[in-house]
C-alpha cells in the first residue's frame, strides 16, 4: 500500500470511528500506523499535563457516573453498621437477647459475628461471579442485575422472625454487594482521567459513610421504641435505594475500556465523548488511540482472561498487592467503626448517648472523606497510606492504654474520643487510599477479575476479624473493651511493615506505566523514581 492509500486508509478509518455505523478495527492497527501512535503519545501526555480541577472541569459527567456507581456501595455500608447498631438496640436485645449477670440483656457473641458474617459470606460468592460476568455484560447491565437481586433480597431481612432468618436473608443481601464492590472502583477508575483517578475511586469511602450516617440517624429515631418497628422500619429504609440507581446506571455510559476490550470501538469513542464535555473529535480520537495502544499491549501478554491469570507471572504480583490493600482495611481500627455504637456502650456511654455519638462519629467520616480528595491531589498513595497507618498504631495504642488503667468518667469519655478519631483517621487516608490503589494497581485486562478476587481476600480477612472484634467488646466473650486496641494496634503495624516493603507509588502513573513497571519488576520504593519514556512499549 502506498503512503497516500496508507493516508486515505488512516482518513476513512477515523471518519468511521465517528459515523453513526459499528465499525471494529483490528487494535494492532495503533502500533503499526504511525499517525496512531502520534496519537496515543498526545493523548497520554494531555492526561499527565492536566490538573485536578481542569479536569474536573473538562470530565464533569464521568465525575457524575463514577460517583453514582461508587454509591452503589452505600447499600453494603447500610446493612453492615445497620447489624452493628442492632446489637446496641434496646427493643432488639430484649428480643433476641440472652439476660446478663448484671440484669442487662446481650446478643449473644454467636450470633452478633453471624449477623456480621452472613453478609460477608454471601458477597465472598458475590465478587466472584462479579469478574466473569462483568466481562460478559459490562459494567452497566451487571451492576443493573445486582441491583434486581438487591430489591429481591432485602424482603428475607424485613420479614425475618428470628435470628436465623435474619442470618439467612443478610446472606442472601450479600450476593449483590459482591456485584457492588468489585465493579465500582474498576468502573470509576477507568472512566476519569488520570488526574481524577485518586479522588473518585476515594468516593467509594464516601458512601460508606452516607450509609452509616443513614444508620446512625435511622436507629437513633428508632432506639426509643420498645417493639420490632425499631428494627423493621431502618431494614425497610434499604429499598430506597436501588430503583432510582437502576434508573441512573441504564442511562449510564459503559466503560470505554471495556468496550475496546470487547472490540467495540464506535461505541468506546461515544462513550468517551459522552464522559467529557465540549469534547473535539481530535481530543476524543487521542484518549482512544491512547486506550487502544494499552489494550493492544496488555493483549500480547495473554488472551481472553481468567481467574488464573492473576496468579501468572508479573500478575501474580499485582494480585497479592490488591489482595493486601483490600485485606488491610480490616487491620487498622476498621472494625472498630463498624461497630461504633456497641464499642461506645462497652466503653462506659449510655444507650442513648452512644447512638448520639455513633451519628456525630458517621458525620465526622463524611468530613474525612472530604478532605481526602484533596490529599490524592497533593500527596501520593504510599504516602497517605504509610502516614495513615502509623497514625491509628499509635492512637490504637494510647486507646490499650486508656482501658488499661483504673476506669473513671474520664477514662470512659477518653476511649469513646479516641474511638471517633480512630475512625476519622481511617475514612481520610486508609479508608479512601486503599480503593484508589486497588483499582490502580490491576492491569486493564484483568481488572474486573482482580478487583473481585481482591474483594474476596477482604472478605477472608473479616470474616474472622469480625468474630474476634464482637468476643473481644461482648460481655459474654472475653469483655475487654478498649483493650482492643492492643490487638488491632498489632495488626496494623503488620500492615504498616507490608505496605513499607511492598506496596508501590502509581500517582500520576498512565496504565501503560504501570504495565512497564510492573513488568520490568520495579522494586516498589522505586516506583516513583523510574522514568517511563511516552513512546515506550512493552
Amino acid at each position: 500500500m502506498s503512503s497516500d492509500d496508507n493516508a486515505a486508509h488512516m482518513k476513512e478509518t477515523k471518519e468511521g470511528l465517528h459515523s453513526d455505523h459499528h465499525v471494529d478495527i483490528l487494535h494492532a492497527e495503533v502500533l503499526a500506523s504511525s499517525d496512531l501512535m502520534n496519537d496515543a503519545f498526545d493523548g497520554e501526555n494531555h492526561e499527565h499535563s492536566q490538573g485536578l480541577w481542569q479536569s474536573v472541569k473538562s470530565h464533569p459527567w464521568a465525575c457524575l457516573w463514577a460517583f453514582i456507581m461508587c454509591f452503589t456501595i452505600v447499600m453494603e455500608s447500610f446493612d453492615m453498621f445497620l447489624n452493628g447498631n442492632f446489637v446496641a438496640l434496646p427493643a432488639f436485645q430484649r428480643r433476641y437477647g440472652v439476660e446478663t449477670a448484671d440484669g442487662k440483656w446481650e446478643i449473644e457473641t454467636k450470633w452478633q459475628s453471624s449477623l456480621f458474617q452472613a453478609g460477608q459470606c454471601g458477597a465472598f460468592v458475590g465478587v466472584f461471579l462479579a469478574g466473569p460476568v462483568t466481562n460478559r455484560l459490562g459494567y452497566r447491565w451487571t451492576t443493573i442485575l445486582a441491583l434486581v437481586m438487591m430489591n429481591a433480597t432485602i424482603f428475607i431481612s424485613f420479614f425475618a422472625n428470628s435470628l436465623t432468618l435474619l442470618v439467612i436473608g443478610q446472606a442472601f443481601e450479600g450476593v449483590p454487594w459482591g456485584f457492588f464492590i468489585a465493579n465500582a472502583p474498576a468502573y470509576a477508575s477507568e472512566i476519569v482521567p488520570l488526574a481524577l483517578r485518586g479522588a473518585c475511586t476515594a468516593t467509594l469511602q464516601m458512601s460508606w459513610s452516607i450509609g452509616s450516617i443513614i444508620v446512625a440517624a435511622a436507629t437513633y429515631g428508632y432506639n426509643k421504641r420498645d417493639d420490632e418497628w425499631s428494627w423493621r422500619v431502618p431494614l425497610a429504609l434499604q429499598w430506597i435505594f436501588p430503583t432510582p440507581l437502576m434508573i441512573l446506571i441504564f442511562i449510564a455510559p459503559e466503560s470505554p475500556w471495556w468496550l475496546l476490550r470487547r472490540g467495540k470501538k464506535a461505541q468506546a469513542l461515544r462513550s468517551i465523548e459522552r464522559l467529557g464535555s465540549n469534547s473535539n473529535a481530535e481530543g476524543t480520537q487521542q484518549t482512544l488511540a491512547m486506550m487502544e495502544r494499552t489494550v493492544e499491549i496488555e493483549k500480547k501478554l495473554g488472551g481472553e482472561p481468567s481467574l488464573l491469570d492473576l496468579f501468572k507471572g508479573v500478575d501474580r504480583r499485582r494480585t497479592i498487592i490488591t489482595c493486601l490493600m483490600y485485606a488491610s482495611q480490616n487491620f487498622a481500627g476498621n472494625l472498630i467503626a463498624n461497630q461504633a455504637t456497641y464499642f461506645f456502650e462497652q466503653a462506659g456511654m449510655t444507650s442513648e448517648f452512644a447512638f448520639q455519638l455513633n451519628l456525630i462519629n458517621s458525620c465526622l467520616q463524611f468530613v474525612a472523606n472530604a478532605l481526602s480528595w484533596p490529599l490524592t491531589a497533593w500527596f501520593g498513595r504510599r504516602t497517605i497510606y504509610l502516614w495513615g497507618t502509623a497514625t491509628n498504631i499509635t492512637l490504637l495504642m494510647i486507646l490499650g492504654i486508656c482501658a488499661s488503667i483504673p476506669q473513671t468518667n474520664s477514662t470512659n469519655y477518653a476511649q469513646a474520643c479516641l474511638g471517633v478519631i480512630i475512625s476519622f483517621v481511617f475514612a481520610g487516608t486508609l479508608g479512601p487510599i486503599s480503593y484508589t490503589i486497588i483499582a490502580e494497581t490491576s492491569s486493564v485486562r484483568l481488572r474486573a477479575l482482580s478487583t473481585g478476587v481482591g474483594r474476596a481476600a477482604y472478605y477472608v480477612a473479616e470474616i474472622p476479624m469480625i468474630y474476634l472484634a464482637s468476643w473481644m467488646l461482648n460481655p459474654t466473650g472475653g469483655n475487654i473493651a478498649g483493650k482492643c486496641g492492643y490487638v488491632w494496634g498489632g495488626t496494623a503495624v503488620v500492615c504498616f511493615v507490608s505496605a513499607y516493603f511492598f506496596l508501590p507509588e502509581l500517582k500520576h502513573r498512565s496504565y501503560r506505566e504501570a504495565d512497564i513497571l510492573f513488568n520490568r519488576k520495579v522494586p516498589a520504593r522505586k516506583f516513583k523514581s523510574t522514568v517511563i519514556d511516552v513512546r515506550e512499549n512493552e
